[in-house]
């Protein structure tokens, strides 16, 4: 009895033994096939070479500067022994004296491993030029991998450079949100190279290899080939931004030049800076002076510059006030000065404009027309029209980070600060200022449905690929809008053209355009003020922003031109010869048809 036992539970035991068995080599035959693929198959990526940005003459902004990259075989050292690195770092120091030799070595020890079996890269870019006299050379030696790097080059340095971007070395975070940017190693970091970088870093090739336990090679299993080279063409004419730049060489500020459905033609935020600088990696000096300026040179001001916009509101705030509470033929008596709760503010024109209706009330600015227009009206109204304009909101042009402003009501100050609204700030915001605050590219977009009737969406990219940009826009204005629109246009004419026009005495174009002008302070002025001090004999950085936005040709709208001087007083003075220039030159160049 014993003995059948004990031969029961050494049948029993084999049993579960030949089950086991057969558990680990048949059923759970593909779980260990995978893992073990796992230990011995690695993805090698390949990045792509980044797409060209070209402008809309198809001359080259964004390119791709052709050079090499040096790798270095693993395991050279032994110990203490690092001479058989110190003979292959020798050997590109002679050849290429200009590389950092202790740089090199610095890098090969760090990523140096047992289990590291890649070569590892000692020097991202050496230029083509000094490079191929000793190609042949170095790339004979067995411990050197001499490969292609291609690195970001921008033919116009500093010209658009808000607008064109940079790309710079991806950071963790980047990493984190992009993987492939692992393997790329730069990214987007500003305009267009930012906004489109998805698009224009391509698709990582694959290359999957067989290896060995010490992460040795053994064979290639497949290959594919990174999807690269992906073009991108803007709107932008760079001849054109080029001479407007050569305008603003000394001034601060901004420019938007864009037709009526919407394309950019040139945009330019002042002062630049050199692209390149960024490319070739900036020296901690010149980091230091671009963001210690006074006058903002990393500042995109097109679309992350706020301003309190002036006067040039005016033109829509008028069509808000004739739609709504005022007739466009009712009149006010301005006397240059206007008391409200024991508080006095005045024209900007000391004795007053006299009797005064819309139309002139545009042409020659009068305060007190819009002050107590905004009275009538109310801060309500006047706060949701400019909203429905496309202030305090994105334009959607494509711009990355792109600000919205502030169109100031009695929700947004009671938000902001828990305060009761005062009816002295309807006032304020009736010329342009207090907590208004716009930006650039949104005057341009306002200018231009003023122009049409039409918001339109900004675009500084005419072509992604074989994708042409198309217009796109909204329809915000009311059927009384549309109706009265055509006396505020007639109140922009005269701005430019008749006696007493803000601009008259500063326009000289070969185009006949319409437009309206903005002083905006920066600097309050005391209730005791008497007599205003001159903006000239004001210390620069208190002098007032000068607006002009303009559309053109009057009859036959095709292109706005807003303009912004940074502390340069009025408008028409700090402005008018540039936007002069402008049209005569859209004129020249054949973009502007029918002149009438």
């Amino acid at each position: 009895m014993r003995l059948k036992i004990i031969l029961t539970l050494f049948a029993l035991a084999w049993v579960a033994l030949i089950v086991r068995v057969f558990y680990l080599s048949i059923s759970h035959n593909a779980y260990y096939e995978d893992l073990s693929d796992r230990n011995t198959i690695k993805t090698d990526l390949t990045a792509p070479v980044r797409g060209e940005i070209l402008d809309r003459n198809n001359n080259p902004v964004a390119i791709n500067k052709l050079g090499f990259k040096v790798e270095i075989a693993p395991h050279l050292i032994s110990g203490d022994d690092t001479s058989l690195l110190d003979t292959e770092l020798n050997v590109l120091m002679k050849y290429i004296p200009s590389l950092d030799r202790e740089k090199m070595k610095k890098i090969y020890l760090q990523n140096d491993s047992y289990y590291n079996q890649d070569y590892i890269q000692v020097a991202d870019f050496i230029p083509y030029d000094a490079m191929i006299p000793v190609y042949s050379i170095l790339n004979l030696r067995e411990n050197l991998h001499i490969l292609s790097a291609p690195k970001r080059f921008y033919p116009y340095n500093d010209t658009a450079a808000h607008i064109i971007g940079y790309v710079s070395n991806a950071n963790q975070n980047d990493i984190d949100k992009d993987p492939l940017l692992s393997v790329i190693g730069t990214v987007g970091k500003n305009g267009i190279e930012k906004y489109y970088n998805t698009y224009l870093e391509g698709e990582a090739g694959e290359r999957k290899i067989k290896v060995s336990a010490k992460n040795e090679e053994i064979e290639e299993l497949s290959h594919k080939s990174p999807i690269e080279n992906k073009q991108i063409k803007l709107a932008i004419d760079m001849n054109l931004q080029q001479y407007i730049a050569e305008m603003f060489k000394d001034e601060a500020g901004a420019v938007v030049v864009m037709d009526v459905n919407g394309s950019v033609l040139a945009a330019g935020s002042f002062p630049e800076y050199d692209l390149n600088s960024f490319s070739n990696g900036i020296s901690s000096d010149e980091w230091k002076a671009l963001i210690n300026s006074a006058d903002k040179p990393f500042t995109n001001k097109l679309v992350n510059g706020l301003y309190p916009p002036g006067s040039i509101v005016k033109i829509g705030l008028g069509l808000i006030m004739i739609t709504t509470a005022l007739d466009e033929h009712s009149t006010v008596n301005c006397t240059g000065s206007y008391v409200v709760s024991n508080r006095n503010f005045r024209c900007w024109k000391k004795d007053g404009h006299g009797e005064t209706d819309i139309r002139k009330a545009v042409r020659e600015s009068c305060d007190d027309y819009f002050y107590k227009g905004s009275v009538k009206t109310g801060i309500d109204a006047m706060s949701a029209g400019m909203l429905r304009y496309g202030f305090s909101q994105k334009t959607g042009v494509d711009l990355p980070n792109e600000f919205i402003g502030t169109v100031p009501n009695r929700e947004w100050k009671r938000k902001k600060y828990h305060q009761s609204w005062y009816i002295g700030e309807t006032l304020n915001t009736a010329i342009g200022q207090g907590d208004f605050l716009v930006t650039p590219m949104q005057v341009a977009r306002f200018t231009a449905l003023l122009a049409t009737g039409r918001l339109v969406t900004p675009h500084l990219v005419e072509k992604v690929g074989d994708k042409i940009i198309q217009p796109e826009y909204k329809e915000v204005l009311s059927p009384t809008e549309k109706q009265k629109i055509g006396i505020i246009r007639e109140g922009m004419y005269d701005v430019c053209n008749s006696p007493g026009g803000t601009a008259k005495n500063y326009i000289h174009s070969k185009v006949t355009i319409a437009g309206k002008t903005g002083t905006a302070q920066v600097v309050g002025i005391s209730q005791d003020t008497i007599k205003r001090t001159e903006e000239l004999n004001m210390a620069y950085y208190s002098r007032s922003h000068a607006w002009l936005t303009t559309y053109g040709p009057y009859k036959n709208p095709q292109f706005v031109v807003t303009v912004l001087v940074e502390h340069g007083g009025h408008g028409g003075n700090a402005a008018g010869e540039i936007v002069s220039k402008i049209y005569d030159k859209l004129l020249e160049n054949g973009y502007i048809k029918n002149n009438d």
